[in-house]
């Protein structure tokens, strides 16, 4: 008769990592394309979002561009990586900002309620961490300088 063995195994280990997402910065008629946001968080933000398996940060953020605004975008420059744990109450997000560019008229889509181009002294409050992203690239406009690593 076989007896069982008695297992030793331990459940697999189970890690939680932050999620990849992109947010767009469209520059357009001498402002930047925000979106109003259909789902909580609700809010006035930059065009962005989660990175699907198995794409590429740069088409990530040209497919949600186009999905939010629907604006054909070239991007310019991978701008920085924001990955404060608190950046989004939701989960641990960390966003890799892109600069691009576009022509047109932006038009909410998708989970944009609707888009807008903004100048920098007249911007809504926003979600997210999109405040200190802005700051940084306006900065970045005016001094060539990027964010400091933290």
């Amino acid at each position: 008769m076989n007896t069982p063995t008695p297992t030793t195994d331990t459940p697999p280990t189970v890690y939680r990592n932050p999620t990849p997402t992109v947010d767009i910065i469209i520059e357009i008629d001498g402002g930047i394309v925000l979106i109003e946001r259909k789902n909580e968080p609700l809010g006035w933000a930059l065009p962005g979002g989660f990175v699907d398996y198995g794409e590429s940060f740069e088409n990530a953020a040209r497919r949600e561009a186009k999905e939010e605004t629907e604006l054909q975008v070239t991007l310019t420059h991978q701008f920085h990586t924001y990955s404060d744990p608190a950046r989004d109450a939701r989960q641990h997000n960390s966003s890799t900002v892109f600069i691009g560019t576009a022509s047109g008229k932006p038009k909410g889509a998708d989970d944009a309620a609707q888009a807008e181009i903004y100048a920098e002294d007249n911007l809504p409050a926003l979600a997210f961490d999109h405040q200190q992203i802005l700051e940084d690239y306006f900065h970045f406009r005016k001094t060539g300088n990027r964010p400091a690593i933290a």
